[in-house]
């Protein structure tokens, strides 16, 4: 294998290994779908509304794929030509011309080698292959020569031509396997859901395994799939892959932003529509089947939160790896070890078997506490992962150390340590701003008796303050990889402090003992042992390369917070399991003891806490991620930059620069357009949604309960509305760093950047948290609190859920891959806005650029539309007296 040369026998044993993992995983999931399959599935009036559903769903997905095919198409042209017009790597070139880039080298050490050496000597040493050209040159003194520089200096148009291929293929494939997660994942989603009501009837425990594990198969695609995609890539084009990667995340983020900003639109369109007319003005209760919009309200529970969390997680997995390989690609360009560029795959590979484990493991609890069971599940990941990760830092990387000291590379071990470390701590902040136990959410039920305005004050104050912990988790997070590589811990006191860490963590094994709680006492000792371990693994780097070590330390902690991202969609997907099997319960009016109602009850309860959770860790590695992508594109800017210009580049942006502060500027402003097309998108369908509830319900038959409503008007308004707003949204989130790169340059990109990194991320958690309050302050009102269902303090609540609706559901979680995306166009983008720079590309640049501004002036006046006029009466008087229930 061409691609694997220069990689040792038992480093191309591990990633065939790695190979293997995807598609254990994915048997795995196929394991788990036989036995969801083999499951009741209850009586035929739930299997009727289970049909209702599992239609919709299927119909929305069917029509979305339609809709976006042909840009697809397009895309997949324009990946090809993004390498095409331009020079390909060194690292291509040395895949595809291995002889002419040879000769490359040969003639440029032999040229400014002061060591003196033929060309002919060159090339026997480079044919030993027992030292990389950069090591040849060094020995003779050239410590300035540069290989990667001067293999694309190679005319290689057979490099251009593989590796565009590549590219093409490579978005087509991310494109199909993102759009086979959300597509196979919610179809499990649904066949599980029916399954969980009928389960309720047996037990407990009965249900939870069905309900999660019908989750887990989710998270297995995903972890799978990923794991596939990246790793057959990287067996095929080597040390040229990130060049492929970049088109196969891109795939997989363009499909997550459609899933994410369709699915949103459908879910909240429907659920605010059957909110607000059926809970506020018929006082009907929830999942009434009088409720026109009630089917579509579950469908969207499935197209939204199944298929649009479970794209977008497969992108960030995707994409913290492809920030891994560029970054690790430049420290091998400066070490001349591969291990930085092996190691993310084999710790995939590890969280893979991990995440099988500790998704197993949930229902072997002997707890009566579904989020207990998940969290005790993904500390058994944690602990996997972290201890495995430390053992190759060690062993494999640490192995490779000139000095012969196995501790040289713990950090990266650490490092992965703080990602696992930062997605668990994303579980208390979440919980604390969403959970209907947090004092701050019960804070905001209370405010419902001075009426709605000061229940969405309430809200919008906890959301603003949740994005600043959430920003801070991140920054400890990035600050102790700035540590790590700048900061010399004194290597006298690693045994101390060894020794008393695992003191320590002995004494927590114990108390836990105590306690009849041992497991939490083995985890506390876990997190005891990172903290020292990650004091011993703090060494200084220098300052001449420290940026490189530092960005890629913080692509690591993006791939150990994903790591588990099996357990992580496994947890989300739950959610609407438990939400719909409650739904089926309701709407099939069948006879579910009390014992049932509470199981189901409890399940939802813990979904809606997970799903909450899992947004939390879907916003923060997303920042992690475009942090990793960020700094990659100074690395590819620098790479493709021409030598003349090489003295005056700086892997920074000068913020003193009025080009680039109008770029941090726009790139600020960008979320803020996004989440308000997508707030009004579900507004304006919304009201489609209110007109026909309200036109429904004034029909006798219907509101007796003595007819079935015409479920399919709604789920056909809401499918209709999602995807009118796909392209529009899509084209902006692509177009805008195209334009910004080819009008104001490199630096001014850079800046554009930040500005959608910071703004996203601080909108995204503001929205998800504050609509997750407002959405539990509802449910600790219907628990029975301030006066429960039905009093003026639940309508008052209900207000506030709809206004967070869209804020959690549908703008929060869209920029997730809106920031990737953009992160992503501007690395594709990046050589050609280095190389457009000549006088005589100055007109096409201006056309293209005049263009893109039309088009994204266009998309966003079609999202901004106004609502078209709605005929229809007042709601009768009946609907007010509507609080029986149907049929009587």
């Amino acid at each position: 294998m061409q691609a694997m040369q220069g990689i040792q026998v038992f480093e191309q044993v591990l990633i065939l290994v790695v190979l293997a993992t995807a598609f254990i995983a994915l048997g795995y999931a196929y394991w788990l779908a036989r036995q969801t399959f083999s499951a009741d599935k209850g009586s035929q009036l739930m299997q009727r509304v289970w049909g209702f559903i599992k239609d919709g769903a299927n119909a929305y997905l069917r029509t979305q794929l339609r809709t976006i095919a042909i840009l697809i198409v397009v895309l997949t042209i324009a990946m090809f030509l993004s390498v095409a017009l331009v020079k390909p790597t060194g690292e291509a070139n040395e895949l595809f011309c291995p002889a002419d880039v040879e000769a490359a080298y040969a003639l440029d050490i032999s040229t400014y080698a002061p060591g003196g050496i033929t060309e002919a000597n060159v090339l026997a040493a480079l044919a030993l292959r027992a030292e990389t050209p950069k090591q040849i040159a060094t020995n003779y003194g050239y410590a300035d020569f540069n290989p990667e520089r001067v293999a694309a200096r190679v005319e290689c148009p057979s490099a251009v031509t593989g590796v565009a291929t590549g590219r093409a293929l490579a978005f087509a494939m991310g494109a199909i396997f993102s759009a086979t997660v959300g597509f196979m994942g919610m179809n499990m989603a649904v066949q599980g859901n029916v399954r969980v009501a009928a389960a309720s009837r047996v037990s407990f425990k009965r249900a939870l395994t069905i309900a999660y594990r019908s989750g887990t198969i989710t998270g297995m695609l995903t972890d799978g799939l990923g794991l596939l995609g990246g790793t057959l890539i990287f067996i095929i084009f080597g040390k040229a892959s990130p060049d492929v990667l970049l088109g196969f995340g891109f795939g997989g983020t363009l499909l997550a932003l459609f899933m994410r900003v369709g699915g949103g639109i459908y879910t909240k369109a429907a659920d605010v529509g059957a909110d607000l007319v059926g809970k506020v003005e018929a006082d009907l209760p929830e999942d009434d089947p009088r409720n026109a919009a009630v089917i579509a309200d579950l469908v969207g529970d499935n197209v939204g939160d199944c298929a649009g969390m479970a794209a977008d997680i497969f992108e960030s997995y995707e994409v913290t790896i492809v920030s891994s390989l560029i970054l690790g690609l430049a420290l091998t360009s400066l070490t001349g070890q591969l291990f930085w560029i092996v190691l993310p795959l084999l710790v995939r590979g590890i969280g893979v078997v991990s995440s099988i484990i500790g998704t197993y493991t949930v229902s072997m609890w002997k707890v009566d506490d579904a989020e207990e069971a998940m969290y005790k599940s993904y500390e058994i990941s944690s602990a996997i992962t972290i201890i495995s990760t430390f053992l190759l830092a060690v062993f494999y990387a640490g192995a490779q150390d000139p000095g012969g000291d196995l501790l040289s590379h713990l950090s990266l071990g650490a490092m992965v340590a703080i990602g696992v470390a930062l997605a668990v701590a994303f579980n208390p902040l979440t919980a604390f701003a969403t959970s209907a136990k947090s004092p701050r959410v019960q804070k905001i039920a209370k405010s419902t008796v001075f009426g709605p305005a000061l229940v969405i004050l309430e809200g919008v104050s906890l959301g603003y303050m949740s994005s600043v912990w959430s920003a801070i988790v991140i920054v400890a997070s990035i600050l102790a990889s700035v540590l790590v590589f700048s900061v010399n811990f004194p290597q006298e006191w690693a045994l101390p402090v060894f020794s008393v860490g695992a003191l320590i963590a002995v004494v927590a094994i114990i108390r836990g003992f105590l306690k009849k709680d041992v497991v939490s006492g083995i985890f506390q000792a876990l997190w005891i042992m990172v903290f020292a371990l990650f004091l011993i693994s703090m060494r200084d780097v220098g300052a001449d390369n420290r940026f490189v070590y530092t960005l890629f330390g913080v692509t690591l902690i993006g791939v150990g917070m994903l790591s588990h991202t099996g357990n992580n969609v496994s947890m989300d997907t739950f959610g609407p399991i438990s939400d719909n099997a409650n739904g089926i319960a309701e709407l099939a009016g069948e006879d579910f003891d009390d014992n049932a109602r509470q199981i189901l009850a409890d399940l939802d309860a813990a979904g809606n806490t997970t799903k909450a959770i899992t947004k939390g860790i879907a916003i923060g590695s997303a920042v992690i991620a475009a942090v990793s992508l960020f700094g990659s594109f100074f690395i590819d800017i620098e790479r493709v930059m021409p030598e003349e210009r090489l003295a005056t580049f700086t892997r920074s942006i000068n913020l003193a620069d009025p080009i680039v502060f109008i770029g941090v500027l726009l790139g600020a402003c960008l979320p803020l357009i996004f989440g308000s097309l997508l707030i009004k998108a579900v507004n304006r369908a919304a009201g489609y949604i209110m007109a026909e509830v309200r036109r429904q319900l004034a029909i006798p038959e219907i509101m007796k309960g003595e007819r079935t409503p015409d479920y399919a008007q709604a789920v056909s308004i809401s499918t209709r509305a999602a995807q009118t707003e796909l392209i529009p949204l899509g084209l902006i989130a692509i177009l805008s760093p195209i334009v910004i790169g080819l009008l104001l340059k490199e630096q001014a990109l850079g800046g554009f950047l930040v500005g959608v990194i910071v703004s996203g991320q601080l909108q995204a958690v503001f929205m998800a948290n504050a609509g997750g309050a407002w959405d539990n302050a509802k449910k600790y009102i219907e628990d029975g609190n301030m006066g429960g269902k039905g009093s003026a303090n639940h309508k008052a609540s209900v207000v506030g859920d709809t206004v967070g609706d869209p804020f959690k559901d549908t703008a929060g979680p869209a920029l997730n891959p809106m920031i990737k995306v953009i992160n992503l166009v501007a690395l594709i983008m990046a050589p050609l806005v280095v190389q457009t720079q000549a006088a005589d590309a100055t007109l096409p640049v201006v056309i293209i650029s005049l263009i893109g501004i039309v088009l994204i002036v266009l998309s966003i006046r079609r999202s901004d539309r106004d609502t078209d006029t709605v005929e229809i009466a007042a709601p009768p008087k009946e609907l007010k007296k509507a609080h029986a229930p149907a049929g009587d």
